[in-house]
């Protein structure tokens, strides 16, 4: 499946050869990870199953289908997952009705990002229903592209969610900085060949070449982005 977001031209923030930024949504801008595992929690509870806390770890940050598949497998529950992916959408969705929480440091960081001309994207495995809910609390204003995960043909780990917002931005991968929060993202974004900012949320990130980890995205500004381009590619 292709985007049904169209390509957009943008112009490189002037000054920098940083060209835009990348940025995950659930876990780095929206307070959602915990929602999802409720709502996972819940769907499992009504089909007679109890999830264990350690595969908390196992679907943070992961695509609907691959989340479905696992937890139907390790409870041997009898559903289809195209089934669960319909029933874990529509309860997390029910969880979301109104104003999502933000991160720290998210709303300062968009905001800075507009003002200075810098693009940004959003990149997410959650499905475009659920974005385009979380998209009233973000702020549909503050990015360029929007890529969903039901949007692509490989969602992440595989690096074409990223690709894909670089090149609909008109962006080179190694001069746009992505900001991820689980290895399942950080994976993604370092395959496309992106510097990668860390927030982690639920689950410990360790440190790698071209990763930077952070406490918060109250540790990230526009200055900080610009740093994190490799030397070679600043000219």
């Amino acid at each position: 499946m292709t985007s049904s977001i169209p390509a957009v031209a943008t112009r490189p923030a002037e000054g920098s050869a940083l060209q835009a930024v990348l940025l995950d949504m659930d876990g780095t801008l929206v307070e959602t990870e915990d929602l999802w595992w409720e709502a996972e929690v819940e769907v499992f509870a009504e089909l007679g199953h109890t999830l264990a806390e350690e595969h908390r770890s196992v679907v943070i940050g992961g695509p609907m289908t691959r989340s479905a598949a696992y937890l139907i497998k390790v409870t041997g529950a009898r559903i289809t997952v195209p089934e669960v992916s319909r029933r874990l959408n529509a309860t997390f969705a029910e969880k979301i009705d109104g104003e999502v929480p933000l991160t720290p440091g998210a709303r300062r960081l968009l905001t800075e990002l507009a003002a200075h001309g810098v693009p940004a994207a959003l990149v997410s495995a959650t499905h475009r229903r659920i974005m385009d809910s979380v998209l009233g609390s973000l702020g549909r204003e503050n990015f360029a592209v929007t890529i969903a995960g039901d949007e692509v043909e490989r969602t992440k780990p595989h690096p074409e969610p990223y690709l894909t917002a670089a090149r609909r931005l008109g962006a080179e991968p190694h001069r746009c900085v992505v900001v991820e929060d689980t290895a399942t993202g950080v994976t993604s974004a370092e395959t496309a060949g992106c510097p990668v900012v860390v927030v982690p949320s639920l689950s410990e990130i360790p440190p790698a070449a071209g990763r930077t980890i952070v406490g918060s995205l109250e540790d990230v500004d526009l200055p900080f982005l610009r740093s994190l381009i490799a030397p070679a590619h600043r000219r």
